[in-house]
Parts: structure tokens; sequence; C-alpha cells
């Protein structure tokens, strides 16, 4: 199982971090070891002082695929569900600085929190998909698929021009603005069209 995932999709989160809006999508991922999901705490380690959330749009791959056509992606996903990309925001800038990869900052153990899975047919056009974060009950972050500057059809089949995706992978679609800081005893809740599929307390 992979857990691959889309930095820098919505313009707007981009201009936030003062990151240039890509031309293409920007392509990272996690380990298996980073998934957190039946609604499980995550608990706040030592080596950060500044963990942000991220609330994204999640697929599920449902068959191997290698080198899909746009047109043809529909068929290699069944489930759509949302997700937290944890970020180390203090490690991920002395990365940045140093010119090194982001994995200390982005794939360390449950930074990919998961939530229930939906059937995609539950949505009657997936580029036009709501979603929204709660931090202790107050809305932080909004978003619609139709926000997306790579939708999620384009998504998969540029991923899979390099990455050979198989049964179980999942796909972080990338957040939108408003992202921020996490702290012990925080309470996140996330919802796709007003329905709750995520619940991660902060130990």
């Amino acid at each position: 199982m992979k857990i691959i995932c889309i930095g820098r999709n919505y313009s707007e989160h981009a201009k936030e971090l003062n990151n240039p809006v890509p031309d293409q999508p920007v392509i990272f991922s996690k380990p298996e070891t980073a998934l957190l999901k039946d609604n499980k705490p995550f608990y706040y380690p030592e080596f950060s002082n500044d963990i942000h959330y991220e609330a994204e749009i999640v697929i599920k791959i449902n068959q191997t695929g290698k080198h899909i056509q746009e047109h043809f992606a529909h068929k290699y996903f069944d489930e759509i569900s949302i997700g937290l990309d944890l970020t180390a925001r203090d490690i991920q800038r002395e990365c940045k600085e140093k010119g090194h990869p982001w994995e200390r900052a982005k794939a360390f153990d449950h930074s990919a929190v998961i939530g229930s899975f939906v059937s995609k047919q539950t949505f009657p056009d997936l580029n036009d998909i709501n979603f929204h974060l709660n931090l202790n009950q107050i809305r932080v972050q909004e978003g619609n698929t139709s926000q997306m500057l790579f939708s999620i059809y384009r998504i998969l089949s540029e991923v899979s021009k390099f990455i050979t995706l198989k049964k179980g992978d999942f796909i972080y679609t990338g957040t939108p603005a408003g992202v921020g800081p996490i702290k012990s005893g925080d309470h996140l809740e996330a919802y796709v069209e007003g329905k709750k599929l995520l619940d991660c307390k902060i130990s």
C-alpha cells in the first residue's frame, strides 16, 4: 500500500505559504506507517513544535494501473474520503533552506490521517465536492474540488505515468487555503458534503 500526495493543488494555499503556483502536479509520498485510521488519536511527537493540519479529499485505488489515460481514470477508484496531511512546518522550513527532501517533515508516523470512505456514486459531480475541516468546532478550512488546479482524473493520470498504482493505494489530492497549527487537546473533525467522515483528537 502506498500513500501518494499532491502538493500546491489549490492556488490560494500555494500563495499563503509563499510558494509558486505549479504548472504540473507536485507529487510526494508517505510510507504505510504514516497512516492513522479508525478515528484514533494523534500523539504529538517530540521532534516538532509546529505541526499543521492540511485537509484533503482522498481517493482509494481499486485496481492496478500504469500510464492511465485521463478519460479512463474514473475506472480506477470507487471510493472517496477526507484526510489530513499533517506537516511539521518547522522541519519543512529547515529542509527547504538546506535544499533537502521533505520526508522528515511530511512522512513521519501517523502523518496521514484518513477518514471513512464513501462510494463515489454519492456525488453527482466529482469536480464539485464541498468539504471542510473544524478545529475545536470552529471551521478553519473549506474547499471545493472545482478549485483544484489539477482534477482528480488528471492527478491519477499524471501519477500513473511515473508510479504504478495498485489496489489499496491512497491519493491525497491537495489542500485548500487555511492550514494552521495543532496542539495537544485539539479536536479535528472533517466533513464531505456535510457528512462527518473524520474525527481525530490530538494528545
